[in-house]
């Protein structure tokens, strides 16, 4: 996510925000379109979701998603009453969780609701270790993945971890041990823990490629 995108995600859920009595809330009906939800049926799902994850959490569903009602505007001046619940920061995190992390307002709210302090650089900051961690779980994917298709070739462990480190050597012009020797990386843990993230994607590109090929 690029910061552009994460400076007008910021602005938007900070415009929804309102206070109630001294807290801070935010409408479930306009947190809806901010994460990416058309219909309100399917939102609903994933607000059932977090309740039951409050209730879990030994929290009053009562405290952090009231039921209220509100008016809304149908045309021609006339309004109509609906439903709505009242959404306390803790209450927008549950949902954030527990919704499709594919999307991306998802993935930058589950941050958003994380950060109390409220500030963009650290909502941002918090996004990119985010993105980070995604990269490096989809890397692990793909390299056990590639060591399968390779084992029922005949490739052992030991080819395995030649075959990585040829790849190491062609993306960083070092081998892996020179590598994690470079970077200073403890024995038995993987040097791709201590990429940034564009090289785990890259590593991540490279293993599919060689998985594809194989």
């Amino acid at each position: 996510m690029k910061a552009e995108q994460i400076k007008e995600l910021f602005a938007q859920f900070e415009a929804t925000a309102s206070e109630y009595e001294g807290i801070e809330c935010w409408s479930a009906r306009e947190l809806q379109h901010l994460l990416g939800y058309s219909k309100w049926e399917n939102f609903q799902k994933v607000i059932d979701k977090a309740k039951e994850s409050c209730k879990n959490a030994g929290e009053q569903i009562s405290d952090h998603l009231p039921d209220v009602r509100k008016m809304v505007p149908i045309g021609s001046g006339a309004e109509k009453e609906i439903d709505d619940i009242l959404l306390s920061r803790y209450a927008c995190y549950l949902i954030a969780q527990n919704g499709d992390s594919r999307k991306e307002e998802i993935a930058f709210a589950q941050n958003y609701f994380a950060v109390q302090t409220r500030r963009a650089e650290l909502v941002e900051q918090r996004l990119l270790e985010y993105e980070r961690v995604k990269a490096r779980e989809k890397l692990s994917q793909t390299e056990k993945q590639l060591s399968g298709v390779l084992f029922e070739r005949g490739v052992d462990e030991k080819g395995f971890g030649t075959i990585r480190s040829k790849g190491d050597q062609a993306l960083f012009r070092l081998t892996t041990q020179q590598l994690k020797k470079k970077m200073q990386v403890p024995d038995g843990r993987p040097v791709a823990d201590f990429l940034p993230t564009i090289s785990i994607k890259a590593k991540d590109l490279a293993a599919e490629m060689t998985s594809l090929n194989v």
